[in-house]
């Protein structure tokens, strides 16, 4: 079955159900860190599947798709030290750490995957 929209990736997929995830958990986070914490950690989230949809978008040029799953790459390790902070100043619990800094691990893994064999995914 051939791939015809970003939407079908199961790393945007991954990527865009943790991001919702967050943006719930965030909510309950003290009003001081709206403008701080909780911002730095939405956008970067969000960051991650608009990347893969981009990078989804210009795969046509291997260098320009390579530089936006690269973008993403970064983007979610971003996300992994907020919710690292998030832990450290008590926002979350240790479950909700593990659960969501995993679910990274994983969008990471699947980036590199593509960063690793573009051929599999360029045009």
């Amino acid at each position: 079955m051939k791939i015809r929209t970003h939407k079908e990736l199961k790393v945007y997929q991954l990527a865009f159900e943790a991001a919702m995830e967050i943006l719930e958990i965030t909510k309950s986070f003290p009003r001081e860190e709206r403008y701080s914490l909780v911002d730095q950690m939405r956008r970067s989230s969000r960051s991650v599947a608009a990347n893969l949809s981009e990078a989804f978008r210009k795969r046509r040029y291997e260098k320009a798709f390579i530089s936006k799953l690269s973008d993403s790459e970064g983007e979610s390790a971003e996300t992994q030290v907020w919710l690292d902070f998030s832990l450290s100043c008590k926002y979350i619990d240790e479950g909700i750490h593990a659960e969501l800094f995993d679910k990274y691990d994983h969008i990471i893994a699947m980036i590199v995957n593509m960063i690793n064999q573009p051929e599999k995914w360029t045009l």
